[in-house]
């Protein structure tokens, strides 16, 4: 039930307040009050479902007549209506509404937009998974692995290599190294990313030692003949679902820290699909007939960082070397002295 009230000064004093009630077929019962002129201070207001949750709103009135016999007048007409609405058999009842789906809200387009119309993709992100670790050992959430189907489809050769790479892992993962993660590992690895858009491009800049990437909206193709840490990225709008092509991948970075691993053959379809303010759909077919077998699939929510104003600096040879003592330990970092 809701109330809307408000004040304005009059002159003189209050009279017996106003009270009306009148039938709508479609929300039942309207009640609504009034001080008539003549007071002080006058307050107004409506409600409707009278019937919904029966509430007394106390209201004082700067009357020589007493508080009691407005609000008494006020108790017997909702409770007036309260006996109409329920006179009535054929009046359906109303189920409380609930909070829409994610999926809901963007069908209805409840989404925050830019000035284009395009979904509002602007602000800090991050997975919430272990994915980086091994995108097929979800042990945060058993049995819902990111992987469609749970299950990479190697080609022999290839397989064995992976296996070899799970094997030396510590030594051979080119992040150890501080190497580029790479798209898509660096997507779901456990550091936010600011995501910045134009009608032209969208950019996002990760904390992970200040890497970024541009994404291309202008229909313009990828250079030719080159190889990228990061890949080339170029994207369009289907709908409102930002579909992204990288292409150009070198072929020496991995998928997690689990050995999975590609060629330089590799070719991304990312789609990202604001399902609500807070939530994108982070979709992405692999191709690459070198390693697999056939395409396969990873698919994940980003939330978005609502305590974050900015994305800070986590610069990974600093720490890497910190770590290993090639350096002096400050006692304000991670690592303390041992």
């Amino acid at each position: 039930m809701s109330l809307e009230m408000q004040s304005r000064p009059l002159l003189g004093f209050c009279e017996e307040p106003i009270i009306e009630i009148h039938f709508d077929a479609n929300i039942g019962a309207v009640c609504s009050f009034a001080a008539p002129a003549g007071c002080l201070t006058g307050m107004q207001g409506s409600w409707s479902n009278c019937d919904a949750n029966l509430e007394v709103i106390p209201m004082v009135f700067s009357s020589r007549r007493s508080t009691r016999t407005a609000l008494n007048l006020l108790f017997v007409a909702v409770m007036a209506a309260s006996i109409v609405v329920w006179m009535q058999p054929d009046r359906p009842v109303k189920a409380a509404a609930l909070a829409p789906s994610p999926t809901q809200a963007a069908a209805s387009g409840n989404l925050p937009r830019t000035a284009d119309g395009k979904p509002n993709l602007a602000g800090i992100w991050k997975a919430s998974n272990k994915a980086a670790n091994d995108l097929l050992d979800q042990t945060s959430t058993p049995g819902k692995s990111v992987v469609e189907g749970n299950q990479i489809p190697y080609l022999p050769a290839a397989a064995t290599k992976r296996q070899q790479n799970f094997a030396n892992r510590k030594t051979a993962d080119p992040l150890e190294q501080c190497f580029m993660p790479g798209v898509p590992r660096i997507m779901y690895m456990p550091y936010p990313f600011q995501i910045f858009q134009t009608k032209d491009h969208v950019a996002i800049t990760f904390e992970w030692s200040q890497v970024y990437r541009l994404i291309y909206l202008t229909g313009k193709p990828a250079p030719a003949g080159l190889e990228f840490w990061m890949g080339d990225s170029r994207g369009k709008w289907e709908g409102d679902t930002l579909v992204v092509d990288v292409t150009s991948h070198n072929d020496k970075t991995w998928f997690d820290a689990a050995g999975n691993f590609h060629s330089e053959a590799l070719r991304l379809t990312e789609r990202y699909s604001l399902l609500n303010a807070d939530t994108i759909q982070y979709e992405v077919t692999v191709h690459d007939p070198k390693v697999f077998s056939k395409d396969w699939k990873i698919s994940m929510p980003l939330q978005r960082q609502k305590n974050m104003t900015r994305v800070m600096e986590y610069q990974c040879q600093a720490e890497r070397e910190e770590a290993n003592g090639a350096f002096e330990r400050d006692p304000r970092t991670w690592y303390p002295k041992k």
